[in-house]
């Protein structure tokens, strides 16, 4: 019986961090074992915010090497560029004609747009280009283009994945036929806010975030500067509202955990022991990744036959759901 399809994309809008990995990176490489994987790099989706040609390059090698540094093997799973793959906007111009405007008007990322320029007092739609108001569309065409069954998301991104199956509906209904398979969402309970330095969600909006791949160095002056609050040494602590906790209980097991709760709840933890505690945690998780992080990010060569290769094998599969699609909406093939 053939595996059923996962699909997970990441934008290269800034160094990955820890929210990237535990949020999309790592649940998505967990289902390599139940599901044919692929996974792309969404730099037209990126093209939103990053104008900028060199940086949206050094992103997108960053992405890649982050996701094959993590253990992504391209000979058992799919990795692309989105801009690899143009059947990608033909799709998205064909999903354009069965999408309600109104079903637009409702994306989480327009609204929150429109609320902050409510709050400030400006325009509804300042600062709204159309990639923005048409990003579910376009997500819609990255998901239903690879006949995709599952697609792991944070709880955020939930919707998105609920429009491209109401968008998927209508033109199976429209045409008689399951042209396009309906996708679902599956959300990693345990791992769907990850907390940022502030103690808000991980976000590059926040500018919170811990990037994966620092030098040791940097990683540990980023990690000491975590907010907590003004409590004591010798003062018992509560774990389970603590920022620098809520990171450790990512990368230590239940033993580890459970030590060092009870080393919080006894008083004479310092927040620096603390913070110590899970910058030794992260190096154990993240030093071998580094390694190979480092060796790869310098061999952009290796780097760009992969992604070619991938965006080979994307298009062929692209061009099957197009044809299907082109068949039956009565376009030539």
């Amino acid at each position: 019986m053939d595996k059923k399809i996962s699909l997970t994309g990441i934008k290269p809008t800034g160094t990955p961090h820890f929210g990237n990995f535990f949020g999309a990176i790592n649940p998505a490489l967990e289902l390599t074992e139940k599901y044919q994987a692929r996974y792309f790099i969404a730099d037209y989706h990126a093209l939103n915010t990053v104008k900028d040609p060199k940086e949206m390059l050094d992103h997108t090698y960053e992405v890649a090497a982050t996701w094959l540094a993590c253990g992504l093997d391209p000979n058992d799973a799919l990795i692309y560029r989105q801009s690899d793959v143009p059947q990608t906007h033909e799709l998205a111009t064909f999903l354009m004609a069965f999408t309600a405007k109104g079903m637009m008007n409702k994306a989480h990322a327009y609204k929150a747009k429109v609320q902050d320029n409510q709050a400030a007092g400006k325009d509804t739609d300042s600062g709204v280009n159309m990639g923005l108001y048409t990003y579910p569309v376009l997500m819609a065409a990255d998901i239903l283009l690879y006949d995709t069954n599952i697609v792991p998301v944070g709880r955020d991104q939930k919707q998105h994945v609920e429009i491209t199956a109401d968008i998927a509906q209508s033109i199976n209904h429209n045409y008689g036929e399951e042209i396009l398979v309906i996708p679902e969402a599956i959300i990693s309970e345990s791992c769907d806010i990850i907390i940022g330095t502030d103690g808000r969600k991980m976000s590059k909006s926040y500018n919170n975030t811990i990037p994966l791949f620092q030098t040791p160095k940097k990683m540990r002056k980023q990690i000491m500067k975590i907010t907590t609050n003004s409590q004591e040494i010798e003062e018992a602590k509560d774990p389970d509202t603590c920022n620098v906790f809520s990171l450790y209980k990512l990368f230590a097991d239940q033993g580890e955990q459970d030590t060092l709760a009870e080393r919080y709840r006894a008083g004479g933890l310092g927040w620096g022991h603390a913070k110590q505690e899970l910058y030794e945690a992260v190096e154990r998780k993240f030093a071998p990744m580094r390694e190979k992080y480092d060796a790869l990010i310098e061999d952009r060569q290796t780097l760009d036959k992969i992604l070619q290769e991938g965006g080979e094998k994307a298009r062929d599969i692209a061009s099957s759901t197009i044809t299907r699609l082109r068949k039956a909406a009565g376009f030539p093939c």
